[in-house]
């Protein structure tokens, strides 16, 4: 199951932050699909998969909207 977290419009760190507080009500393994339009949102998900331990699994970019798709650590 995938949760998806829409952030479209929350300038850096707000993204980050939301995702961080989701990520507690999805499973250990579980998926989190986040959406959002700041551009610095793609080095700020990088960081926050690399220090938290989740795994970033897609990040992709479609009509300004940037989509990452993160696997917690179990």
């Amino acid at each position: 199951m995938t949760t998806t977290l829409n952030t479209k419009g929350l300038k850096c760190p707000l993204p980050v932050l939301r995702a961080r507080k989701a990520m507690k009500e999805v499973p250990p393994g579980g998926l989190l699909q986040v959406l959002a339009t700041d551009p610095g949102a793609v080095k700020d998900f990088a960081h926050f998969c690399e220090a938290a331990g989740h795994e970033l699994r897609e990040s992709t970019e479609a009509d300004g909207v940037f989509t990452f798709l993160i696997k917690k650590a179990s």
